[in-house]
């Protein structure tokens, strides 16, 4: 899992990109390597912040959720193990989800059924077959930042 702070940390670089260039260069001509060691500290505080503060969100998040599941009652089994099968990918088809759980076909297409009327899940393609879902508020609190000019 190192690639993904690593991630997150050229997210930090390109979005400061003039920054990281000239003291990189300051660094290179002058020997001013303290200036772009502190830039590249707070970014790596910045990026760590960050990352707790969105660890956080998705903590919530999901607990949020597991509640909201657990008030379906009889079909609450399913629909929790679906909704782990989306924590761990967030992007799946139903036969996806049946492999994660081991639940049926059935089973599964009736718990995602519960999760898209809680407006956990959202069914992507319009199709009857090979449907994908997503977890949409997962995927836009991972999301969030990651925009760059």
């Amino acid at each position: 899992m190192l690639h993904e702070p690593l991630l997150y940390l050229s997210l930090y670089l390109k979005k400061n990109r003039a920054a990281y260039h000239a003291l990189l260069d300051a660094a290179r001509r002058d020997g001013d390597w303290e200036a772009w060691l502190t830039f590249f500290l707070e970014g790596v505080r910045e990026t760590a912040e960050g990352a707790v503060a969105t660890a956080q969100r998705l903590t919530r998040l999901f607990r949020e959720d597991r509640e909201r599941i657990t008030t379906t009652e009889r079909r609450a089994g399913s629909a929790l193990r679906v909704h782990e099968a989306l924590k761990a990918r967030p992007l799946a088809s139903l036969q996806d989800v049946r492999a994660r759980t081991g639940i049926s076909f059935p089973a599964a297409s009736s718990a995602m059924g519960v999760l898209i009327d809680l407006s956990i899940a959202r069914e992507l393609t319009g199709k009857r077959r090979n449907r994908i879902f997503a977890y949409d508020r997962y995927l836009a609190i991972l999301s969030e930042g990651t925009e760059t000019t």
